[in-house]
């Protein structure tokens, strides 16, 4: 892409013009070399024509691809100028100067092969814009060069951008396909596509709604070329952000596959493509497309069990949230629609246009479309609170818990991911901790039936490990009465697979962490439920294991300190024997273990139990101690650390 500054191809052009003038006017004052002048003549003769021919051709031209003629116009300008330093000096001039400016026909043999070259530089670049016919002609025009002869993709790529921007249809199709599977060889041809101003083309092929071909074949394109950071940057900087956004919502099933998966990627690898896919309100059109035909059956029942009364007083909320929650774009929910909440595109035509379409597509069609929708969702999720909100707000989390339930393979897979992401996001704001994941609320009940159900019921580590984060992720949200979700984890725990068994503790250590108001009640429903023994063998498996073993360990030893499963289990010794293993590779630990070897101290050795509730003394509390009164000290003399603190 040229800068601001660039000047315009008119400008650029009319200087080897005026050079050629020079040239051939110096030729005809040749005093000496006058057979070789003439030769330089000729070629520049033809040079000069070809160049007033590229001038009425890129005046004629709507769209043109400038990239290749500013590149050949730069080398044709330098080998004039060459040219015409070597003709000037073939002028009548003394004998001193003479001298001094020896000329031989070895110099004009270089310059001839350069003008020569250039020659070859034209034509290729007449026949890549398609001079004769004004761009008209079918076919992608492909040969090398002089210019590319020492690196012959970037010709390829001048001719496949050229042929997107400026050929027909059918060639634009063609040439986006060789485009993708050129840059789908290296990361090298990606780099050269995006900097030879490949993506903006792409992207009006994109916006060609007459041709699903072609909208499949430039969001295939774009996929391949938005494998890193800087890439998918370009995408966003050529505003191509909304042009994915408005395909996506208004397209054939076909086409929203890959439009689709080219989120999926923009999103994956940089967060401000992310963030812009939100403010353009994607997050709307992915859920309508991934609960279509999920909500059916349910809806129907749903409304045979409604009376009246109850239908009027949900559509009305629907239409409230709905006129709260609406955008430029007119999404709508629409209650009991094919679709569920249905955030039908009321404001495109095309939309409707497309709903018997979608209805009579092949199921395996329709499945991809929901696997990348769900992915989508996933990335948009992935570290970001405000997009999580979002999801939250669309229903989304009613659907993605529909899909856990009802689907299997890779689309359980991506729901359950995005998930697992949305709780994450909901583990580090209270804010929408407390918004999506209420207790009386519909959609968080429905969750976490659904990871209880794959925690207990699937054998399968790559489904459980997300559900158990996820459940982790919500600890925080959990009553005390609410056990039935500290059972299956416990369970977890002894699982074979070491992964799901890390993943059980790491949550458990969520619920029984001091963070947690109810840390203490959930302590003691973990020993009730049987936690210690697979937490004990735990200890005996690999570093990661031991270190959270020991970790909900402590945590158990210091809010339930006074369960005799705790020495039954023999605890203590574990812990004392942790605190000379695990703490030596994990310092920061030191103080968890030994608060924790106290505490069962306290309660396994006889100690008073007035004094269980209180922290061994410290120097720090002594010194504190006397600084108060003598009174104080006497206290502490008799071990009441915790009268001191009354």
């Amino acid at each position: 892409m040229g800068s601001v500054e660039e000047k315009r191809i008119e400008d650029e052009l009319s200087y080897p013009i005026m050079l050629a003038e020079r040239v051939r006017a110096a030729a005809d004052e040749a005093e000496s070399f006058k057979v070789d002048c003439g030769e330089v003549g000729k070629l520049v003769d033809r040079l000069s024509q070809m160049l007033r021919t590229l001038v009425r051709s890129t005046t004629s031209v709507q769209s043109l691809y400038e990239r290749p003629i500013r590149r050949v116009v730069s080398e044709v300008s330098k080998n004039l100028e060459r040219a015409l330093t070597l003709v000037r000096k073939c002028k009548r001039q003394s004998i001193l100067r003479r001298v001094v400016r020896i000329t031989s026909a070895t110099d004009f043999r270089k310059v001839l092969n350069l003008l020569d070259a250039s020659i070859g530089d034209m034509k290729w670049l007449m026949g890549v814009l398609d001079t004769e016919n004004n761009g008209t002609a079918s076919g992608i025009f492909l040969s090398l060069p002089p210019i590319a002869s020492n690196d012959p993709i970037i010709s390829w790529v001048w001719s496949y951008i050229a042929t997107v921007q400026m050929g027909q249809l059918t060639d634009r199709i063609e040439a986006a396909n060789n485009l993708a599977s050129l840059a789908r060889d290296n990361d090298r041809n990606k780099k050269i596509t995006v900097e030879e101003g490949g993506i903006p083309p792409l992207l009006k092929l994109l916006k060609e709604s007459s041709s699903a071909d072609a909208q499949i074949a430039a969001a295939n394109a774009l996929f391949v070329l938005a494998n890193e950071q800087e890439r998918v940057r370009s995408i966003v900087d050529e505003m191509g952000v909304p042009i994915v956004v408005q395909v996506l919502g208004d397209s054939l099933m076909k086409v929203q596959i890959p439009v689709a998966k080219l989120v999926v990627r923009m999103a994956e690898h940089d967060p401000v493509a992310q963030e812009d896919f939100a403010r353009e309100n994607v997050i709307r059109p992915l859920v309508t497309l991934l609960s279509f035909e999920t909500f059916v059956e349910d809806s129907k029942t749903q409304l045979g069990k409604q009376s009246i009364h109850s239908i009027v007083q949900i559509n009305k909320e629907m239409e409230k949230f709905s006129s709260a929650g609406s955008t430029s774009r007119n999404y709508s929910y629409r209650p009991y629609s094919n679709s569920y909440s249905n955030l039908h595109m009321e404001g495109s035509s095309r939309g409707g246009n497309h709903r018997k379409e979608r209805e009579n597509e092949k199921p395996e069609v329709k499945l991809q479309l929901k696997i990348n929708c769900a992915e989508a969702l996933w990335m948009l999720a992935k570290g970001s609170v405000s997009n999580s909100r979002r999801i939250t707000e669309t229903k989304g989390l009613l659907c993605l818990a529909k899909l856990v339930e009802k689907e299997q393979g890779e689309l359980q897979y991506n729901c359950l991911m995005a998930i697992m992401e949305i709780t994450a996001a909901a583990e580090s704001n209270s804010d929408l901790r407390r918004a999506a994941f209420k207790t009386n609320s519909p959609a968080a009940k429905a969750v976490i039936d659904q990871l209880l159900r794959v925690i207990k019921e699937l054998d399968s580590p790559i489904l459980q490990v997300p559900a158990i984060r996820s459940v982790g992720s919500l600890a925080r949200t959990f009553p005390a009465r609410e056990t039935r979700v500290i059972g299956p984890l416990v369970t977890q725990l002894g699982n074979k697979d070491q992964e799901v068994a890390v993943e059980a503790a790491i949550a458990l250590q969520k619920f029984a962490s001091p963070e947690n108001f109810l840390c203490m009640d959930h302590s003691k429903s973990i020993i009730e439920f049987n936690g210690v023994p697979p937490l004990m063998r735990l200890l005996r498996c690999g570093d990661k294991a031991q270190l959270h073993g020991v970790v909900l360990l402590c945590y158990l030893a210091i809010h339930a300190g006074d369960n005799e499963a705790l020495e039954q289990a023999r605890v203590l010794t574990a812990l004392e024997g942790a605190d000379r293993t695990v703490v030596g590779q994990h310092p920061d630990l030191k103080d968890l273990v030994t608060k924790a070897i106290y505490q069962l101290n306290l309660y396994h050795t006889g100690v008073h139990p007035q004094r269980q509730l209180y922290p061994p003394l410290t120097a720090k509390t002594i010194l504190f101690a006397v600084e108060v009164s003598d009174e104080a000290v006497g206290v502490l003399e008799t071990g009441g650390a915790g009268d001191l603190m009354k």
